[in-house]
């Protein structure tokens, strides 16, 4: 049975290298504004199936408000952050979605945090 020596490597398929090089390359092409609003979207569409909105017969046993407070956190920090870089003609209907999203937060709680302390509150001040 052999060994293999110090200087063995792992295998890479021959195109692997290229195909990093094309992906950077694709990634260097794509606007700021488009990579942070496909980020953004991502999480908005996360958040609403973890407050149960999917439109999937199974909606209710996706609901994870924990997950879901951490969702929409990480986007009102996103969103604030971003506005002033994307403008507002992107940044308001992301503001929009995140409210909205803030707000069926609300409503899908037990217990309704106080105002101000609700997910991404710390960020985007009170909703009501």
């Amino acid at each position: 049975m052999s060994t293999p020596d110090n200087n063995s490597h792992v295998f890479e398929a021959p195109d692997a290298k290229a195909d990093v090089t094309q992906q950077i390359r694709d990634i260097s092409e794509v606007p700021a504004i488009e990579v942070i609003t496909t980020a953004a979207v991502h999480l908005m569409s996360a958040a609403a199936v973890k407050l149960g909105l999917a439109a999937e017969d199974n909606a209710e046993e996706l609901k994870d408000l924990d997950e879901a407070r951490k969702l929409i956190t990480a986007l009102a920090g996103l969103v604030t952050s971003a506005a002033p870089e994307i403008g507002s003609q992107h940044a308001g209907p992301l503001r929009d979605g995140l409210r909205s999203l803030q707000l069926a937060f609300r409503e899908e709680s037990i217990i309704p945090d106080a105002p101000g302390k609700g997910p991404g509150e710390k960020y985007t001040g009170a909703v009501n």
